[in-house]
C-alpha cells in the first residue's frame, strides 16, 4: 500500500484528489491538507510515502516544503503538480529533490502512475514539460548550484555508463536508452542502479544535472578507454 499526501489549497482539487485517489488499488490517502505548514504538521504524523505537492500554497509553498521534506525525510518522495508559467518554482523544486513534475490537469491514471512511479524509485517528468525541465536542467548548470561528485568516482564509469548518462541528459526514459543502446529496460535499472551509487548521487534529477554540468554527452562520445 502506497501512503499519499494530498496538498492543495484549493478545496475542490483537494478533495477530488482524495476521493479519486482513494479508489485507486494500492493507494491510501493519509490526509488532505491546504498549505505549507499544514503539509510540515501531517508528514510528522502520519509519514506518508508520497507526497503530491501543489507547487503554489499558503505560508510555505511547494518548493520551501520539498525543501523541508527532503532535508528530514529523504526517503518520501514528492510531486510536484505545476502549471506552464512557474519556471522559477520548478527550477527551485529541482534543486531540492522532488521526483514527479506533473501539469495540473494530468487525467487520474496518469497521476496514479506517477505515483507508482517516483514510489518505486523512478523520477516522472510529465512529457509537456519535460522540455521546459531539460532547459531548467541547462540553467542549473550554469549557475553556483553544483552536484558534488569526486574525480575519482567519474573515473570509474565505464563506457556503456558514460553513454546512459548521456542519455538521461537527453531526458530519455529508461525505454528510450534501451532501444538507443540495445539493452533490456532491466539491464538499464541495474546501470542505473550502480552510476548512482558510484557517484553517490541521490536520484537521477541529480544525475541529469550533473550529467549537463560535465558534458556528459561529449563525454561519451570522445571518452578514451
Amino acid at each position: 500500500m502506497i501512503n499519499v499526501l494530498v496538498a492543495d489549497d484549493q478545496e475542490l482539487i483537494r478533495q477530488s484528489l482524495q476521493i479519486v485517489l482513494e479508489n485507486k488499488e494500492g493507494i491510501h490517502v493519509t490526509d488532505a491538507v491546504a498549505d505549507g505548514q499544514e503539509v510540515i504538521q501531517s508528514i510528522r504524523r502520519e509519514k506518508p510515502d508520497v507526497v503530491l505537492l501543489d507547487i503554489r500554497m499558503p505560508k510555505l509553498d511547494g518548493v520551501q516544503c520539498t525543501q523541508i521534506i527532503k532535508e528530514n525525510y529523504p526517503q518520501i518522495k514528492v510531486i510536484i503538480l505545476t502549471t506552464f508559467d512557474d519556471d522559477e518554482y520548478v527550477y527551485n523544486a529541482l534543486k531540492f529533490g522532488a521526483s514527479g513534475y506533473l501539469l495540473k490537469g494530468v487525467s487520474m491514471d496518469e497521476l496514479e502512475n506517477a505515483i507508482k512511479t517516483v514510489y518505486s524509485g523512478k523520477a516522472m517528468i510529465n512529457p509537456d514539460i519535460a522540455t521546459k525541465v531539460l532547459r531548467l536542467f541547462s540553467k542549473m548548470a550554469q549557475t553556483d548550484y553544483t552536484i558534488p561528485v569526486g574525480d575519482k568516482a567519474a573515473e570509474e564509469l565505464t563506457e556503456t555508463e558514460w553513454k546512459i548518462i548521456s542519455c538521461v541528459e537527453t531526458g530519455a526514459t529508461n525505454k528510450e536508452i534501451a532501444e538507443t543502446l540495445c539493452l533490456s529496460d532491466g539491464t538499464v535499472r541495474n546501470y542505473l542502479s550502480a552510476i548512482l551509487n558510484k557517484l553517490n548521487l541521490r536520484d537521477r534529477t541529480q544525475l541529469a544535472i550533473w550529467a549537463v554540468q560535465t558534458g556528459a554527452m561529449k563525454k561519451a562520445e570522445h571518452q578514451e578507454y
